[in-house]
């Protein structure tokens, strides 16, 4: 009994990594996990019910009350309204002209689509829903091999974790008291080198194999030179004009991130109106959608704050000190690696926001004590590289089974010859260029660090 005293916070996250695979909504699991353990804890008189009565103001302050968080509904609005009005379409098929004399081209226009769409969105779960029944059956028509046109969708649709404005770096900055306009600054490089290393993989793929990726007819598209010019002039504007609305004013400092999120909501009302999508039923599909996700999203932190809680009242901080100690995992450099190890497996089960709301408060105060000067000029910048770091290398838990979400919203929508099988087998060399790239932004700090520096987030 003493030994189950000693280590009851360990006991409570091996119980969370259980109870997770039984299938309950991982907010419920996460607070019936931290109120039986706070049971437990008043048994040995580690924790008192007393304690218990701080969570309510801590919720309140930490996510109703919280200005910051305000931004995540609005983006989930804004990127929901874009699902239904039609802008993704055009854009693709423009995209689609475009790269039509290039081998694999298709499979690029997806790519770069994803991309610009994940700097409007921020949604992982329609990109990939909406890339999916865009793009998918164009691919397979065209020839192209089933685990290329699955594995470039699911990757491209998961950059809106990475790129501006990413929800999660929203929560991320929240957890870790990060200014999200520094977060927002630090992810654009590490997110487009992501989707150009993508895109490269994609073009010696291709070369490789031009019967599973071939390029488009010439003839098809506009035959003109007018019909081209007007053709990406009406698709190119609507996206571009919603970035400059959200990221510019961010990076220009005339908004904070909340408030780029509701001059967003306005600029995509304003383009689904352009595109006469907008009416009432459009409204109740877009406002019933954004509260269900939104109303997802805040019951995870709830949970979550409840587990961090009770875990670190536990003794959780401290143990997880003394068992890096015993394993020999003492210095700057193994702790790091540690976590990156750890949170690309935890990858394969958890979603992002588990991994953030569980992973982060544990090893952060750890972290940020420790000196990695001089590979990165200043220490003070080493929380806006560590965090840019874990926003890489989430990506993966998108792409990973068995629980990758991305590939569960994929299965939901792809025709019946494509199997579980082939989507597992397409996501295995974008999971490999993730890995590739975080490692790159280890290596060269710089590419996180160097945008927030000119733009004076960091001084």
């Amino acid at each position: 009994m003493e030994w189950i005293a000693d280590h009851l916070s360990i006991l409570m996250f091996l119980a969370l990594t259980v109870v997770m695979f039984v299938g309950y909504p991982v907010a419920f699991v996460l607070g019936g996990v931290a109120l039986g353990f706070a049971v437990l804890g008043m048994y040995f008189d580690l924790f008192r019910a007393a304690q218990l009565g701080s969570l309510i103001p801590r919720i309140w302050g930490q996510a109703v009350q919280n200005q910051v968080l305000i931004a995540v509904p609005m983006f989930v609005f804004m990127g929901t309204i874009l699902e239904k009005s039609g802008v993704a379409d055009e854009l693709l098929r423009a995209l689609q002209v475009l790269t039509r004399r290039i081998p694999g081209g298709l499979a690029l226009s997806v790519t770069i689509m994803g991309a610009i769409m994940a700097a409007t969105t921020g949604i992982v779960g329609a990109s990939v829903i909406m890339l999916t029944l865009i793009a998918l059956p164009t691919m397979l028509a065209r020839g192209y091999s089933k685990e290329l046109s699955v594995g470039t969708i699911a990757s491209a649709g998961t950059l809106g974790i990475l790129i501006p404005p990413s929800i999660m770096l929203v929560i991320i900055g929240d957890i870790m008291t990060l200014s999200v306009g520094t977060l927002f600054t630090a992810a654009v490089l590490p997110g487009l080198l992501l989707a150009g290393v993508y895109l490269v993989y994609i073009c010696i793929f291709a070369a490789f194999n031009p019967s599973k990726a071939p390029p488009l007819e010439a003839h098809e598209g506009p035959q003109t030179a007018g019909e081209l010019a007007s053709m990406v002039l009406r698709s190119f504007l609507p996206p571009a004009f919603l970035i400059m609305v959200v990221l510019g004013s961010i990076f220009g400092g005339f908004a904070t991130p909340t408030e780029a999120g509701g001059t967003g909501c306005a600029g995509a009302l304003l383009l689904a109106a352009w595109n006469r999508r907008l009416n009432m039923k459009m409204m109740r599909e877009v406002i019933e959608g954004a509260a269900l996700t939104n109303g997802l999203v805040f019951f995870i932190i709830f949970g979550a704050t409840l587990f961090s809680f009770v875990f670190r009242a536990l003794g959780g901080d401290d143990l997880v000190a003394e068992l890096l100690t015993a394993a020999g995992i003492d210095t700057g450099w193994e702790i790091l690696i540690f976590v990156m190890v750890l949170v690309f497996f935890m990858g394969f089960f958890f979603d992002f926001l588990e991994i953030c709301l569980i992973v982060l408060p544990i090893f952060a105060p750890i972290l940020k004590g420790i000196e990695f000067t001089p590979h990165i000029a200043e220490n003070k910048d080493f929380m806006v590289w560590f965090v840019i770091l874990i926003a890489v290398n989430l990506q993966s838990a998108f792409l990973t089974p068995p629980f990758g979400f991305a590939l569960f919203y994929m299965k939901a929508t792809v025709p019946p010859e494509v199997t579980l099988a082939h989507i597992y087998r397409g996501i295995v060399p974008f999971v490999l260029l993730q890995v590739v790239t975080l490692a790159m932004c280890i290596l060269w700090p710089e590419i996180v660090l160097v945008l927030p520096r000119y733009f004076g987030f960091l001084s």
